[in-house]
């Protein structure tokens, strides 16, 4: 399996994703610069967590209009599959790969912590290690991960199952805490209906708020999110 990791100035989670993907693949990614005009041939694309052009204008904004994102948006438009993780979920949504947005957290303060999720899809390349309805933990960390859609849209996603993962706390359950309350809620940026991670229709474009690749490995503290980078590997090699 070749992937190609898109870098972009203010990435900072490129060379936790390249780690993860090396550990699963065997050998290291490609990392593409986002100034580059294509892709080398691939069979996974991953767009990463950080802070592209500083979130200036608006997070992913600016990210969406870069060179290389044209042939993303075209790779993924002839079924190759694209992982968007953090930032990169932001940009996916801005260049029109994913719908809704992400808006200012709820509690409009930086959340960075470990949360739970609860798999509510493993018919993808990306859940497919999982179990149904699987609780994992991994981590979060941003400013910018309120998801927001109409309510057509919210239920489309549902009703196709093309809501990947969702906020829940730790026995599986959705708490309804407000975020702004005592104790951390299980969502924490308040998106509608706690989406965590949202699909294309077609399953093959992922964009999720938490960090898989911040906990690959035992080392980290903990690994649940090896299971989706070892099923790509299973899916697409």
């Amino acid at each position: 399996m070749k992937a190609c990791v898109i870098v972009f100035p203010g990435s900072n989670c490129d060379r936790d994703v390249e780690v993860a993907l090396a550990q699963s693949i065997g050998r290291a990614p490609t990392m593409v610069w986002h100034g580059d005009a294509s892709l080398p041939k691939c069979d996974l694309i991953v767009v990463p967590g950080g802070f592209s052009y500083g979130d200036y204008l608006r997070s992913g904004a600016m990210a969406a209009h870069s060179p290389v994102m044209a042939d993303v948006v075209r790779k993924a438009g002839q079924g190759v599959p694209v992982l968007g993780i953090c930032n990169g979920f932001q940009i996916l949504t801005e260049c029109g790969l994913l719908p809704g947005v992400l808006m200012r957290n709820a509690a409009l303060k930086f959340v960075c912590r470990d949360v739970w999720l609860r798999v509510e899809n493993t018919a993808t390349p990306f859940t497919g290690l999982y179990r149904d309805h699987q609780v994992i933990r991994v981590p979060v960390a941003h400013m910018d991960g309120n998801y927001f859609a109409d309510d057509a849209t919210l239920d489309a996603l549902e009703g196709e199952g093309r809501v990947a993962f969702r906020y829940v706390a730790a026995d599986g359950k959705r708490d309804g805490k407000p975020t702004n309350g005592g104790n951390p809620p299980a969502n924490p940026n308040g998106s509608a209906r706690d989406i965590a991670g949202v699909l294309d229709a077609g399953k093959k474009v992922l964009g999720m708020m938490p960090h898989p690749e911040r906990l690959a490995d035992p080392a980290l503290g903990g690994s649940d999110g090896r299971a989706m980078f070892d099923g790509l590997v299973r899916a697409l090699g």
